[in-house]
């Protein structure tokens, strides 16, 4: 995951998030494994950005160390940017689908646990490994992952760094479900986004919405929420035709409208 990663990545989703004809999205990887995360070689200088550590001297052409803050100030900047293409895959309105092989490690937990649904192959190994290289994990990680696997089991992979099994994984419900190969997953990930697909775009798009909005909302606000939302979507052409499918007996054909 390098820099043109960073850069493209937000752009693709953009376009995925504002194409009609897209119902669901599945991320995966074409190579050995699905990330084995930041490309540190690439990246590394990016991040504590050596020239944030001087500025312009006047006069001689030479440069002066800057102050601690500067640098902060540039390093954060940096970070943020990182941390908003990651993000463009959870703020995606359609339900974003991970079809994991391989290792993922690092920035790829990163990535996955902003997607919707975990798939994994049985070779999938995870880890939260930025401990092991004197970093705190701050592209989504440790935001993320409490609502998906719970806060001990993130505390443990965290603390640690260490490695996961994809069954391991599924026991702690970081994936829904473990295939054979890369093969199986890929394609186990394109069948469940077709099956989304076939549901009315409006519900559900209308229904990752009122999840993500109701994550730190009560219950009762949370209802609050849902039924305002139906109040507004429940007069759709979607549902008409749910209905006549319905007393039709036939396989409902949902436009989004």
């Amino acid at each position: 995951m390098g820099p043109s990663f960073f850069e493209e990545l937000p752009v693709a989703m953009d376009a995925l998030s504002c194409e009609d004809g897209v119902r669901a999205v599945v991320v995966a990887a074409s190579g050995t494994d699905f990330s084995i995360g930041l490309d540190l070689k690439a990246m590394g200088a990016e991040l504590s950005n050596p020239e944030a550590g001087t500025t312009p001297a006047e006069g001689d052409g030479t440069r002066r160390p800057s102050s601690m803050a500067a640098r902060a100030a540039r390093t954060r900047s940096n970070i943020k940017r990182l941390q908003r293409s990651i993000t463009s895959v959870a703020d995606c309105p359609k339900p974003v689908v991970a079809a994991v092989h391989g290792y993922c490690i690092g920035g790829g937990v990163d990535l996955v646990s902003a997607c919707d649904i975990r798939l994994a192959s049985a070779n999938a190994v995870f880890s939260v490994r930025e401990t092991r290289v004197a970093i705190v994990a701050d592209l989504g990680s440790l935001q993320r992952l409490p609502r998906i696997v719970g806060r001990g089991h993130v505390a443990e992979l965290a603390f640690t760094g260490k490695d996961i099994t994809a069954e391991r994984a599924k026991e702690i419900g970081l994936v829904n479900e473990v295939l054979r190969d890369a093969a199986d997953v890929q394609q186990a990930a394109r069948v469940l986004a077709s099956e989304i697909a076939t549901n009315s775009p409006l519900v559900v798009q209308g229904t990752k919405a009122v999840l993500r909005a109701c994550e730190d909302r009560s219950v009762t606000d949370g209802l609050d929420y849902v039924a305002t939302w139906n109040a507004g979507f429940l007069q759709s052409d979607d549902l008409v035709e749910a209905m006549a499918a319905f007393m039709d007996k036939r396989s409902p054909q949902f436009e989004g409208r």
